[in-house]
């Protein structure tokens, strides 16, 4: 089984399904379980780290009209420019984001932390050197979007979320520890949509704790992740 499927999707899983919002995987057989979401704001639908995939233009016709596509990680350009190009709007990344003006073929707007008129709030997290993300947080409706720093796809123990192994020895409080999610939407793996802000706060007092375990269990697939993202 690849850690990423580089081929055409033919048979997405939809997950994530809440009011305003969806979820899809366009390879759900790949180890790396990549997730792509749209998610209504105030005047459309924004996509946020999309993969093509057939039947997501159904999906989003269901939400509105696509206003926008953000990319939260400076390694998930993924298909930006493909929505972009097909509705005609711009990929949307935090001005301190390097790496994906370069790699998109498609306009790009810039912005501080207000991501335009979705409601989400964007902060910058640097899990290691030439990785950088953008936490997102919207607070009117608790939805809280990571592309890597946390996933569902590689937890350890009770773990219902995981931290990514490198934020594990600095456990990233200051920017989560006094969030209160009712959703956790994540770059890897299906969210969380029940008792979110318990399974955070879970997370992060257990990160040290079951340092040790995500060694073994989670540092082989890193690297491995981080060499496929390479290629």
């Amino acid at each position: 089984m690849p850690i990423y499927d580089r081929g055409a999707a033919t048979d997405p899983a939809i997950i994530d399904r809440f009011d305003g919002g969806v979820g899809w995987i366009a390879h759900p057989d790949e180890a790396g379980r990549r997730a792509s979401h749209a998610i209504r704001g105030e005047e459309g639908v924004w996509l946020f780290d999309p993969l093509e995939a057939p039947g997501v233009e159904d999906l989003l016709a269901d939400l509105g009209d696509v206003v926008g596509v953000a990319v939260c990680s400076n390694w998930h350009t993924r298909d930006a420019d493909i929505f972009a190009d097909r509705f005609d709007v711009p990929i949307f990344v935090p001005e301190w984001m390097d790496r994906v003006p370069e790699k998109v073929d498609a306009p790009v707007d810039s912005y501080d932390r207000e991501l335009a008129e979705s409601g989400f709030i964007v902060d910058p997290v640097d899990p290691l050197p030439g990785w950088r993300e953008g936490v997102a947080y919207r607070e009117s409706d608790g939805t809280l979007y990571t592309p890597d720093l946390l996933s569902t796809r590689w937890t350890v123990g009770s773990e219902r979320v995981t931290l990514t192994l490198p934020c594990r020895f600095f456990p990233p409080r200051d920017l989560l520890g006094d969030l209160e999610p009712n959703r956790i939407l994540v770059g890897h793996g299906e969210g969380i949509q029940e008792n979110a802000t318990g399974a955070l706060a879970n997370t992060l007092d257990g990160a040290r704790k079951r340092l040790p375990r995500s060694i073994i269990e989670q540092g082989p697939g890193l690297a491995v992740g981080i060499a496929a993202a390479m290629w």
